[in-house]
């Protein structure tokens, strides 16, 4: 008898770990089609914007147009698509590494979600990567304002602050993290100051910010 509860036990263990892994790989698989929906609309926007620098024409300005939403909604649904799977896999390195990532001496730790995996970070480099898409949506759209203004591009991809990424950059994170959300936050203020609006931002006193509703849509904190 005892034998046959151990071996029920076993099974249903068994039954259970292959229905969670099962689970994790469907995640982890439409995490990967939601990624590659969104660099394909990213190509799509591209080659539109190339179609309305050569014509110039209202038509393809609004297929652009078109296709830059298309791009931001294929973002979202990419980012809601992995948020479990990145942290269902960083539980286990987060116990794994409690020492080395609590609160030591007072100091906050977060999680930073992006493509598909979370990163560890302090209060300090939180703050920077805040300040990371804040100060790219404030040149996106003083860089937007300038080309709508004397006729030039329509593009972020064109200018060489949002390729570089690096502005207000230090050290407390990897140049790569900042420059990520740099230009996430760069491409919607151009985007903004090239159209004249603040539809993903704000205007306070002689300056613009990012909304903080799109803000914590681009950058994904998890506290530990």
């Amino acid at each position: 008898m005892k034998f046959l509860n151990l071996k029920n036990t076993v099974l249903a263990s068994s039954v259970g770990l292959l229905m969670l892994v099962g689970a994790h790989s469907a995640t982890a698989q439409n995490s990967r089609e939601e990624y590659r929906e969104y660099q394909r609309a990213q190509r799509d926007a591209q080659r539109e914007y190339r179609d309305y620098q050569r014509t110039r024409s209202p038509q393809e300005y609004r297929e652009w147009q078109r296709a830059q939403r298309e791009a931001q909604r294929e973002y979202l649904e990419y980012q809601r698509s992995g948020q479990n799977r990145g942290y269902n896999r960083s539980r286990g390195y987060n116990q794994r590494n409690n020492r080395a990532y609590g609160n030591n001496n007072g100091q906050q730790y977060y999680r930073v979600y992006r493509n598909g995996s979370y990163y560890q970070t302090d209060s300090r480099g939180a703050e920077l990567l805040r300040q990371a898409v804040n100060r790219g949506y404030q040149q996106g759209y003083r860089q937007g304002q300038n080309d709508q203004q004397y006729g030039r591009g329509g593009s972020y991809y064109e200018s060489n602050m949002y390729r570089n990424g690096n502005y207000g950059y230090q050290s407390y994170v990897d140049s790569s993290q900042y420059q990520y959300y740099f230009q996430q936050g760069f491409q919607r203020g151009y985007q903004d100051g090239f159209n004249r609006q603040t539809q993903y931002g704000y205007r306070s006193n002689n300056s613009v910010n990012i909304l903080g509703a799109i803000l914590n849509s681009i950058l994904s904190f998890t506290q530990n």
